[in-house]
């Protein structure tokens, strides 16, 4: 029995019932608003197989004044046969970053959310200036890609590291490859991580940043940079499924979201299509888990650069490799395509956005509404009801206590 749960990062589908709490107006909305958008400057795109697993449907439900009209002028197959079961979550723990919705996703609800700052403090950051005997620059929230454009040539010249944060809680360290090599800069982020979890401040990860090029046309190493993640505070139901012997293989950022915690296989692919196509490929071999997927750019490439019309075509992109997926399914598999919040790339801010997510099952009812659910540990509860007697351990998921799945199965 196998389960695939790809997140599709950042793509919520209109602004929840506190976004006020969270500073986001009920405006946002980073599906529809990008794919409006997208049709107003001329692109139109089919999403004629996302139409088939009913994000269309999805998408009217919360969001009741859209016409078939539109639905159809802004992509969707209005009249294609459903041939999955489809759902609304609204998140529950208090946060809109990255790490919150996927823990929450994994079964573990945040009381108490991440810090985040426009700048760090200044004694945390003398002394981690003086435990990695460098000076650094910066120290304030910025885009990774124009953050290096306007200090890469200082750090070059003085050999100071990069500090910068983002709407997300992280304390991010950008280095030129040859000015501080990668280890070293790993180095210097495991001090900085050392020395926030020491002090006691509430930031949820530090990331290694390495870049290259020459001043002017810096680019960004991804495929080399290097999360360190506070771990989960209670189990999740990642611990579950490696505590029963079951695979937990993570595809792209899940395991440095997890701190590599309950993870038996580790795949850091970068960029949406690798990320999906190494799924893909992993659903034609032989395993009874989990493979957990993110698609990182509707978030990283677009959401926060305010690039509606670049993540719309992503959204087409998607459409047309995910039946890759779907058709090497077997029949005790199951899919669940959800999400982790918004970031809606129209709005004023390139902060996440407080939204609610779809979820999409495969494997289950056809043409099926699951509800409206009150929190992202639906995900969980779905896992632990499909895998049932194969799971030696469980979290307690009261919201759902006594809602049943797979007795219609």
């Amino acid at each position: 029995m196998r389960v695939f749960l790809v997140i599709l990062d950042g793509v919520g589908i209109g602004a929840s019932k506190d976004c006020y709490e969270f500073n986001d107006p009920p405006t946002v909305n980073t599906l529809l608003n990008s794919l409006r958008k997208s049709l107003e400057s001329g692109l139109k795109v089919n999403l004629s197989n996302l139409s088939k697993l009913g994000l269309h449907k999805i998408l009217k439900i919360k969001n009741p004044q859209i016409q078939d009209r539109e639905l159809s002028e802004i992509g969707f197959d209005i009249n294609s046969q459903i041939i999955s079961s489809y759902g609304i979550m609204e998140e529950k723990s208090l946060g809109k970053d990255t790490i919150t919705g996927h823990w929450e996703i994994a079964g573990l609800i945040l009381e108490k959310g991440f810090e985040t700052y426009n700048s760090f403090p200044q004694d945390l950051i003398e002394e981690f200036e003086k435990k990695i005997g460098r000076k650094i620059i910066g120290n304030k929230a910025a885009s990774g890609t124009e953050i290096i454009k306007e200090l890469g040539e200082e750090h070059i010249r003085t050999g100071k590291p990069i500090v910068y944060t983002s709407a997300d809680s992280v304390f991010q360290v950008a280095a030129h490859i040859e000015v501080i090599d990668i280890d070293e800069l790993y180095k210097i982020c495991q001090i900085a991580y050392d020395l926030i979890n020491q002090k006691g401040y509430r930031i949820a990860r530090v990331i290694a940043r390495p870049f290259a090029g020459q001043s002017g046309n810096f680019y960004r190493l991804n495929d080399k940079r290097k999360d360190l993640a506070v771990p989960p505070p209670s189990p999740t139901i990642l611990d579950c499924l490696y505590k029963s012997g079951l695979e937990v293989i993570s595809v792209g950022k899940i395991s440095d979201i997890f701190a590599n915690k309950s993870i038996t296989q580790s795949y850091k692919v970068s960029g949406n299509t690798n990320i999906f196509s190494k799924v893909i490929e992993l659903s034609r071999e032989k395993f009874d888990g989990l493979v957990f997927a993110n698609l990182v750019d509707f978030d990283t490439v677009y959401g926060h650069r305010q690039d509606y019309i670049g993540f719309t075509k992503a959204i087409e992109e998607f459409d047309k490799m995910v039946f890759g997926l779907i058709e090497n399914l077997r029949e005790d598999d199951i899919l669940i395509i959800t999400a982790d919040h918004g970031n809606d790339p129209t709005d004023n801010s390139t902060d996440h956005t407080r939204e609610d997510v779809p979820i999409i099952l495969i494997g289950f009812k056809k043409d099926f509404f699951l509800g409206i659910k009150k929190t992202f540990r639906y995900v969980s509860f779905i896992i632990q009801e499909f895998l049932g007697k194969h799971l030696k351990s469980k979290i307690t998921i009261e919201e759902f206590e006594g809602e049943k799945l797979w007795n219609t199965w």
